[in-house]
């Protein structure tokens, strides 16, 4: 099992392209960790953002009456993809990965296949 600061450093290190993460509870919309980011990607705000992304498809999933579970969520942009995968850990229950890869070096396949992979090993 990995600890969250653990987690982050395989993720930045492991996904190709990876320009940061954060580790975000989306009831309060707190970053409990990040690394990575820059003066172009402010983390934190960025947590908190996505924080309503979450809970707006959540309520939109309610509405529809889905009983299915988020797997991720990809936001493209020109120069990037976001990546918002939930925790599907008892322990992580109410947080998420956020992902920001460069687009130009990510390869979005392998993003997925490496981020549900490190989260199965997260213990938080």
């Amino acid at each position: 099992m990995a600890t969250t600061e653990t987690a982050l450093k395989e993720i930045m290190t492991a996904i190709e392209g990876a320009v940061g993460v954060a580790l975000v509870d989306y009831n309060s919309g707190m970053a409990l960790g990040v690394l990575g980011g820059g003066p172009d990607l402010d983390l934190n705000v960025a947590a908190a953002g996505n924080t309503d992304v979450v809970r707006a498809k959540l309520r939109a999933m309610e509405l529809l009456k889905l009983n299915d579970a988020i797997e991720d969520i990809l936001i493209t942009l020109s120069s990037q993809y976001h990546m918002i995968r939930p925790l599907t850990a008892r322990s992580g229950k109410g947080l998420f990965l956020y992902l920001a890869l460069d687009r130009g070096r990510a390869n979005l396949a392998m993003a997925r296949h490496q981020l549900k992979r490190i989260e199965a090993d997260l213990e938080v």
